[in-house]
């Protein structure tokens, strides 16, 4: 069971790199650059508050997921590691 959370976490993190370089238009950086832990904001990869708001339009549009509280958006876009596991916690189980 542990082997298949690891494999899906590892799509969620691959799709989602695929996903902010190509809709936040981010052309000088591969996807498999970005690192699961890296900062994403600021000093990080240096997204900024209107990435935040497209990065909360991105997840309600590919995964069904919605961020309401910016707070705990602090938390879940801190890094590719922390969306992707506020990803596999909080989806809709099928």
């Amino acid at each position: 069971m542990e082997n298949n959370k690891d494999q899906e976490l590892a799509k969620i993190r691959k799709d989602l790199k695929e996903m902010l370089v190509r809709d936040l238009s981010l052309e000088d950086i591969n996807p498999a650059d970005i690192k699961d832990d890296e900062v994403l904001f600021g000093e990080g990869l240096g997204l900024d508050s209107l990435d935040a708001v497209e990065i909360v339009v991105l997840l309600q549009r590919n995964f069904g997921m919605e961020v309401k509280n910016m707070d705990q958006g602090k938390e879940v876009f801190y890094s590719i590691d922390t969306i992707a596991n506020f990803i596999y916690e909080n989806r809709k189980k099928a």
